[in-house]
This record gives C-alpha cells, sequence and structure tokens, in this order.
C-alpha cells in the first residue's frame, strides 16, 4: 500500500475527500480540517492499494490540487486492517504487478543528474573492467558491471520516450553520453599510466582472452542478452523487487565494452577498439528497445484492467 498525504485548498478539500471516499482502493481516510500551514488548506490522510494508486493520483493530479497544495506518497512496509484487505481484494489486479507512474517517472528523473557520484562510480567502473580486460579475469568484470550506474538513465530514457518528456530524455542522453566519454578517457590515461608503470602491456590485450574476449566480438547474442536484461531490469524496477537488478547488470556488456573501447584505443588496436564499441552500442540500443516495449506492455495491460473495471470494483 502507499500512504498518501494531500494538502487541499478549502475550496478543494470536499472535492477530494469524496474522489477518494468513492475509490474502492483507497482505505483509512481521515480529513484533518485546517492542518495544513504552508501551503495552507486541509490535510487528507488515507491508504491505497498499489493497484489503484495510479489512478487514485491522476484524478488528484487533474483536480489541480498540486498547485495550491501538495500530494506525497510513501510505501507502506506494514498494514494490519481488514479495511485494507478489503480495499486490496475490490482493486483490479496485482498489487506485485502495480505500477504507479509517477513514482516511476519520479525514480528514475533522479537517475538523469550528471552528478559527481555519478561520474566517479561509471569512471572506476571503466577503470576497474580495463584491468579485468587486461588480465582476462571475469570476476572483475562482474565487479565493474555492478559498480557501474549507467542503467539509472537508461531507465528514465525508457519512461520518457513513453511519456514523451523531452527534457528527460535530453538529460539522459548526456548523462549516457557524457558519462561513458568521460569514464574512456579516464581509462585510457590510466592504462597509459600503469603501462609507464611497468604493471600491464600491450601484449596483454593482444594475447589470447578465452574468458573475455566477448566483449568486443558483438553477435546475434548480443542483442538476446541485451533485450531480456532490458525487460528484466524495467521489469525489477517498476515492481519494486530490486534484488533482480543486479542479476541484470552483471548480464549486460556496456561498461566492459566501454572500458575495451578504451584499452584497445590507448594501445592503438583499432580493430578491437570498434568491436567493443559496436557491442556498447547494441546493448545500450537493445536495453532501451526492451525497456520500453516493456513497460508499453504493462502499461497496456492496467489500461485493459481499468477499462475491465472502470470502477475499481471486483477482480
Amino acid at each position: 500500500m502507499l500512504h498518501l498525504r494531500v494538502i487541499a485548498p478549502p475550496d478543494q478539500s470536499a472535492a477530494v475527500a469524496d474522489l477518494l471516499a468513492a475509490d474502492p482502493g483507497v482505505t483509512h481516510l481521515a480529513v484533518l480540517a485546517g492542518a495544513a500551514r504552508q501551503p495552507q488548506g486541509d490535510l487528507i490522510l488515507c491508504d491505497v492499494v498499489r493497484e489503484s494508486a495510479d489512478s487514485v493520483l491522476r484524478d488528484l493530479r487533474q483536480l489541480g490540487v498540486e498547485a495550491r497544495g501538495a500530494i506525497a506518497a510513501d510505501d507502506v512496509e506494514l498494514t494490519i486492517s481488514s479495511a485494507a484487505d478489503r480495499a486490496a481484494r475490490r482493486a483490479p489486479g496485482s498489487g506485485a504487478d502495480a505500477v504507479v507512474w509517477d513514482e516511476i517517472a519520479a525514480k528514475t528523473g533522479e537517475q538523469t543528474e550528471l552528478s559527481a557520484t555519478y561520474l566517479v562510480l561509471i569512471t572506476v567502473a571503466t577503470m576497474l573492467a580495463g584491468i579485468g580486460v587486461l588480465l582476462d579475469q571475469p570476476i572483475l568484470i562482474v565487479g565493474a558491471m555492478v559498480v557501474g550506474p549507467e542503467f539509472g538513465p537508461l531507465a528514465a530514457l525508457c519512461v520518457a520516450l513513453l511519456r514523451r518528456k523531452a527534457s528527460i530524455i535530453v538529460r539522459s542522453v548526456q548523462a549516457l553520453v557524457v558519462g561513458f566519454l568521460a569514464a574512456m578517457v579516464v581509462t585510457v590515461l590510466s592504462t597509459w599510466a600503469l603501462t609507464a608503470a611497468g604493471l600491464v602491456d600491450r601484449g596483454m590485450l593482444l594475447a589470447e582472452r578465452p574468458l573475455t574476449d566477448f566483449i568486443w566480438r558483438p553477435d546475434a547474442l548480443s542483442w538476446v542478452v541485451g533485450l531480456l536484461a532490458g525487460a528484466a531490469g524495467m521489469l525489477s524496477l517498476t515492481s519494486k523487487k530490486s534484488g533482480s537488478l543486479v542479476g541484470v547488470l552483471i548480464s549486460v556488456t556496456t561498461v566492459p565494452a566501454a572500458a575495451n573501447v578504451a584499452v584497445a584505443a590507448a594501445y592503438g588496436v583499432w580493430h578491437e577498439a570498434a568491436g567493443s564499441a559496436l557491442q556498447l552500442v547494441v546493448n545500450l540500443c537493445a536495453i532501451v528497445l526492451a525497456g520500453l516495449v516493456t513497460l508499453l506492455v504493462q502499461q497496456s495491460w492496467w489500461w485493459y484492467l481499468a477499462r475491465r473495471s472502470p470502477t475499481g470494483a471486483g477482480r
């Protein structure tokens, strides 16, 4: 369930309370007249099952509550209530599959910020993968995949494309392009530094690397893996099953491909750099395509449920 806190202007308070009371997925409704001070208005509290949360939030926004008031939502970890059980039974669909679009948009929108932390993480991940490439050590590659923060902007890009938010699309692409370019430049410099220190050499890149040479050899399976990872990643994000996201990060060759581009460029092995760059593009495109299709399917499914149960009753 979600716990909603709504500050409604006095002239909208009755309409908001009636709207919430009429929704079968809403329970534990309380109205505190005049309790809000900034902005001024009535404080309205309620719990709503996740299956109904998206439609409730959409209806509140259509009333224009956020213009002069406020809407806030928090996850409820534990609810012991027969009323809540009845609300869950009446709401269409399953709470485990429910998508709250405003929540997803807010969560992914935060991932588009080109912050210092994001740049450090993607740079460290790429440097780590670069060392893993030279040593032919999959464990380092896996570690780099987990550290890499690139799925955040990729998920934000999928959501923004679905909701047609041009500003978020631009910020997501900017975070990906700038992040990967900065990480690759630093990895080139670090490769030169490690070479000068005698810790690595060009021969390590040219040697047989049976455990990691897939990074610069894209094939049809690269598309398949990227598509599966994109679908699984979006499902883990929208269903709040974050544990699945770790597996997604480990399955796609994005950061390792960028690292191989940098290392190969540092040593002038251009055919390997080109193969790695193609691997990176293939994986990024596959993830975005699969993520967008997954969101479209989820949106269509919930629209179908809403049409079957326009009042939200019964399931």
